[in-house]
This record gives structure tokens, sequence and C-alpha cells, in this order.
């Protein structure tokens, strides 16, 4: 069955950087789209980010443009999240995401 298992989540303060991965399997992930989202305290599922398979397209959320970075490695079935310039409002647990599936999320907490 599809799994996905994110790591790299801690605690950063503002304007550092974190690097997420998301260790992929259970399916094709060289066929796959694969998306980043989030979710804030008390607030709903934000998306963040979409890479097409072959990482050559990218598309990002206004509020995450120009600071996030998603990329991925086919061979290694990983999908990544460079994020720089962290701000408080981007505290939240991250999940990278494949159709419908999910993986089990990892903690992003940026505070001074």
């Amino acid at each position: 069955q599809v799994q996905l298992v994110e790591s790299g989540g801690g605690l950063v303060q503002p304007g550092g950087s974190l690097r997420l991965s998301c260790a992929a399997s259970g399916f094709t992930f060289g066929h796959a789209y694969m998306s980043w989202v989030r979710q804030a305290p008390g607030k709903g599922l934000e998306w963040v980010s979409t890479i097409n398979i072959d990482g050559s397209s990218t598309v990002y959320a206004d509020s995450v443009k120009g600071r996030f970075t998603i990329s991925r490695d086919n061979a290694k079935n990983t999908l990544y999240l460079q994020m720089n310039s962290l701000k408080s409002e981007d505290t939240a647990v991250y999940y990278c995401k494949m159709g419908l599936s999910k993986g089990q999320r990892t903690q992003v907490t940026v505070s001074s």
C-alpha cells in the first residue's frame, strides 16, 4: 500500500531554514505528481506546492512563493521541500501528498 513518511521538521527561528523529506513507497513514485500541504494550529489544510513527475514543473501557493522550493529524486523515491526565510506563520504540520494519500506529517515550528 501507499506509504509516505515525512521527516526534517523541527524548531527554527524566524528567518531560518529547514529541509523536509518524504520517503515514498508502495507505488510508482516516478509516475506520480507529488504535493506538500500543511495545517496550521486551528486552521484547515492548506496546499503549499506541487511538482510534476520529472520535476520540470512546479507550482507554489502565494504564501510561500520565492521562499520554498519543491524537488524530487525519483531514483531515491523521495520528495523534498526546502524552506527558507521561515516566518512564524509557516508554523504547521506538514504532509506530503500523492492523490488522496497523505503522509504521517512532520511538525515545523518557527519561533524565537
